[in-house]
This record gives C-alpha cells, structure tokens and sequence, in this order.
C-alpha cells in the first residue's frame, strides 16, 4: 500500500522542497503546490506534479504534507478546501506549538480528516539521510499506514495519540539547542577578546560540550527523584563560579544579557535558602 501511496506536499519552502524531493526519490508520486510560482522546477524535473490550485493539489493526494509557514497559515490554506481532505489523511510538519497542534487536531476530527502531527529534528539536506529524525503523535491508523512513506524522510518515532506531544518534544529539543548555540555566542565573545578566532574555539567548545553532555541523563534522574541534596558543586558553589563568569565577562567587555538570567536563577535559589542542594534544583525555580 505504501509504495502507491500518492503524496501531496503544501508548501516549497526549503523544508518543504526537501521532504517533497525524498518521496520523488522515493517512488510516491507527489504533487506539489507553492503559495508563490517558481520553487518546484527542480521537483518537477525530478518526477513531481505541479497543481496549481490547492484544491487540485489536495485531490491529487491521499496523503497531504503540510509544510507551511505556521498555525495561521494551515488554516488559511486548508480552510476553504475542508471539504475536498474529508476522508484523506493529514500530516502536518508545519512548526505549531502543542496547543495549536491539537487545535488542528479537533479541526480535522470535526471534517473527518485523519490527523497526524510531527516535528522535524533535521535541517534540509538532512532529509532522507543518516541523522535525519521526526517525530509523531496523533493518529496512530496514520502512523502506521504510512511508516514507510514517512521513513523516506528519516528515523520515525510515535509518541501517542495526543496530537501535541511530538511538538512539545521538538520545541523541548530545539530549546535545549538555542540554549547551547547562545552560550557558545556568549563565550566566543569572552575569548574574542583576546584575539582568538570563534573557529578555534568552536573546535575546542564542541570537544566540551560533548562530553558534558554525558552527564544529562543523570540530571534527568536527579530531577526525577526530587532529592536535591549533594556534597559537591551544590548552588552555592556555582553561584560564585557564575559570578566570576559575569565578572570575568565584563572585564572583556560582553554584554550579560546572556549569562544574567542564569545568575539570576541561581541568586533566587540562594537567597531562598536552597545554596546546599545540587545544581539541577535549578528546574524547580522554572517549574
């Protein structure tokens, strides 16, 4: 059933370009449709349809691809054509927050529509290739019918019917990297300094923040017990080693928009009596 399944992708930014190229590749044929003329030339070489409506994109497929560009963009492109993806199956991978993913999922529910949300952990020319991860939730009749057409794209993982769950995996995920990328931004500014190159050090900071990151299910654990209590490295003690990065930091003349919200949690969990406990009772001050 897999391999005559026919795709229909909405939506050619580069995500959508990328996704729409791995089920040519593939053998599903695809039809693709764009808001703005010109990005599919090279799908179209590739085997893909163009449709030139989005009611015409969406009859062509029993499957329909929603890359757009956010929650209002879904609806504003699938609303007038609700009644032509009655009895199709679904699969948004346009970023929505939790909340607005199971929104479409009522939606879809209500026009007898098949519904599955995913999160895309790749960048384009990840797609199709080792590394390349998305995860899913909401109908587990869609998941399963299509894994095969979905594997195209990468590594697949179900995370249950609730239609919210794989986004709040993937903005968890995505924070955790903005988080890394930014602080990494903060230090290379600190070494800048004193003439050295953000290449160089990217080189030296990935060797540290890969073994530092080791330690997170262990953290995790911690945070899981709720038993906080340490004799080594507790909140006090990193109080004064964030304080001398903030010190250390204006000295070199970078700005502390950074680190400061950091300082500050750790001041708030001092000040509360809590300099004793370990460094992942952090998590409680943002509970």
């Amino acid at each position: 059933m897999a391999d005559n399944t026919t795709v229909t992708v909405l939506g050619l930014g580069a995500m959508g370009s990328a996704l729409a190229s791995a089920f040519v590749k593939g053998g599903r044929p695809t039809t693709v449709w764009n808001r703005s003329a010109g990005r599919d030339a090279e799908l179209l070489a590739q085997g893909a349809v163009r449709a030139d409506s989005v009611a015409e994109a969406v009859r062509a497929g029993e499957v329909i691809v929603a890359v757009l560009l956010d929650h209002a963009s879904v609806h504003e492109t699938l609303d007038p054509v609700v009644a032509d993806l009655a009895g199709r199956q679904l699969i948004n991978l346009t970023s929505t927050a939790p909340e607005e993913s199971r929104e479409l999922a009522r939606w879809a529910a209500e026009h007898g529509i098949e519904f599955l949300d995913g999160g895309i952990m790749a960048i384009p020319p990840m797609i199709g290739q080792p590394g390349s991860a998305l995860l899913y939730s909401g109908s587990q009749t869609v998941f399963d019918q299509q894994r095969d057409t979905l594997e195209l794209l990468g590594s697949t993982e179900y995370f249950g019917e609730d239609a919210g769950v794989a986004a709040l995996y993937d903005f968890a995920l995505l924070s955790s990297m903005y988080m890394m990328f930014n602080g990494f931004f903060h230090a290379a500014a600190m070494v800048g300094s004193a003439g050295v190159s953000a290449e160089a050090f990217g080189e030296r900071a990935a060797g540290w923040l890969t073994a530092m990151a080791h330690g997170l299910p262990e953290y995790g654990r911690v945070i899981d017990s709720g038993d906080y209590r340490t004799d080594v490295q507790h909140l006090s003690f990193q109080k004064a080693a964030v304080d001398a990065i903030a010190r250390a930091s204006t000295d070199a003349g970078v700005a502390l928009d950074l680190i400061a919200p950091v300082k500050d949690l750790i001041d708030r969990q001092v000040a509360a009596g809590h300099g004793g406990l370990a460094y992942p009772r952090t998590i409680e001050e943002l509970r």
